[in-house]
C-alpha cells in the first residue's frame, strides 16, 4: 500500500500549499533525509509517496495526465525500463546527468538514470567453506552443484531481487539452461529466508554455508556486528561478472514541473550522491563519489552488464520459471 510521506515540513497532496515536487518512490533508505537535504540546498520542497515499484507505476498510469507525480524513483532497472517502455517517463536533456551517470547505468534515450548500484553476490561461512569452491566461471550456476546440497540459503520469490537475478540468467544462458540452474538450487534443498539479514544470520550461525545477498546488507551488518563469521566473495569473476542492479529515477511525462524534477535528479547524481548512499553502503554511480568504507573494503569487482530491457521484459518469464522449478 502506498504511503504519503512529507519531507522538509511540506504539506500533503491536495492541500492549499503543495510542495514544489511530488516524488513516487519505491526507495525507502533514508529518503526523507535525502529530500530534506535537497530542499535545504536548493529551496525546492518535496513530498513523496512511498510504495512498491510496480504498484507506483500502475498508479501513475491510472492517474494519467492528472497524476501529481513529477518523479518516479525505483529500486530496479527492470521497472525503470517498464516505465519508459509504457510512455510514463520523459526524455531529459541534461549534460549534468550525461557526465555524472555512466552510459551503462542510464537509458539510451535518456528517460531514466541510475543513481546508486547494488551487487547480489555470494557470502559464505569461512569455517565451513573454502572460497576456492566458489571460484567458478559462473558462481550462480555453480550453486546448483550437488556439493551444496543442504548448505544453501536464498531469498524467496516475493521480492524483486530473485526475479531480476533469474531474468539476467535467462538473458545470459537462455531459458532451458536457466531452468536447469534453478532446478539445481531446488534439488539442493535450498533454504528460503524472507530477507537478506536473515540470510546473513543463517550463514553466521552455520545453518547455511553459502547464500546470495545484496552486498550492502552485509556491509551494514558488519558495521553493527564486526565479529560476524561471514565473508563476501564477488561472483562469476572469471565469467559474466557479478549480478548488479540500480536504483534510479525518471521525470514523469505528465509532470507540471519538469524543470525542478530534472534539478532533483541532477542533484541526486552529483551533490546529493553522498547523502543518497550515507549509511546504507550502496555504490554511487558517479565515479567521482567514493563508496563508504565497508563497501569499498570488499574490493573491486567486474559487474555483469546491466540489461534493463532484459530485467523488465523477462520478469514475468523469470517468475514463471521459478514456479516451474518449484522454487518458493
Amino acid at each position: 500500500m502506498a504511503t504519503l510521506v512529507t519531507a522538509s515540513g511540506c504539506s500533503a497532496f491536495g492541500s492549499d500549499e503543495p510542495a514544489d515536487l511530488q516524488v513516487y518512490s519505491a526507495r525507502h533508505y533514508g529518503a526523507e533525509e535525502v529530500f530534506a537535504q535537497f530542499t535545504e540546498d536548493t529551496g525546492i520542497t518535496v513530498d513523496f509517496l512511498a510504495g512498491d515499484d510496480a504498484e507506483l507505476l500502475q498508479r501513475i498510469r491510472a492517474e494519467g495526465e492528472e497524476s501529481p507525480a513529477d518523479v518516479y524513483m525505483t529500486v530496479d532497472a527492470g521497472n525503470l525500463w517498464a516505465a519508459a517502455d509504457q510512455g510514463v517517463l520523459a526524455a531529459v536533456d541534461s549534460p549534468v546527468l550525461d557526465e555524472a551517470v555512466p552510459k551503462q547505468y542510464r537509458d539510451s534515450q535518456d528517460r531514466w538514470f541510475g543513481l546508486v548500484m547494488r551487487a547480489r553476490t555470494v557470502i559464505y561461512n569461512p569455517d565451513n567453506v573454502d572460497p576456492s569452491e566458489l571460484d567458478t566461471e559462473d558462481t550462480y550456476a555453480g550453486l546448483a552443484d550437488p556439493t551444496w546440497d543442504g548448505r544453501l540459503c536464498m531469498r524467496g520469490t516475493t521480492g524483486v531481487y530473485t526475479a531480476s537475478l533469474v531474468a539476467s540468467l535467462i538473458d545470459l544462458h537462455g531459458r532451458e539452461k536457466a531452468l536447469e540452474i534453478v532446478e539445481g538450487w531446488v534439488a539442493n534443498d535450498v533454504r528460503i529466508e524472507s530477507n537478506d539479514v536473515l540470510l546473513i544470520d543463517a550463514v553466521d550461525a552455520g545453518t547455511c554455508d553459502v547464500a546470495l545477498v545484496n552486498h550492502y546488507y552485509l556491509a551494514r551488518e558488519l558495521e553493527e556486528r564486526p565479529d560476524l563469521d561471514v565473508e563476501l566473495m564477488w561472483a562469476s569473476q572469471d565469467g559474466a561478472g557479478t549480478h548488479v542492479n540500480v536504483s534510479g529515477a525518471g521525470v514523469v511525462e505528465s509532470s507540471d514541473n519538469p524543470e525542478d524534477a530534472q534539478a532533483l535528479m541532477e542533484w541526486l547524481a552529483t551533490d546529493g550522491q553522498d547523502d543518497l548512499v550515507a549509511g546504507n553502503q550502496e555504490f554511487p554511480v558517479n565515479a567521482d563519489v567514493p563508496a563508504e568504507d565497508i563497501a569499498s573494503g570488499f574490493g573491486d569487482f567486474d559487474p555483469m552488464p546491466i540489461d534493463a530491457e532484459a530485467y523488465g521484459s523477462l520478469n514475468a518469464e523469470a517468475i514463471d520459471l521459478l514456479a516451474e522449478a518449484g522454487y518458493q
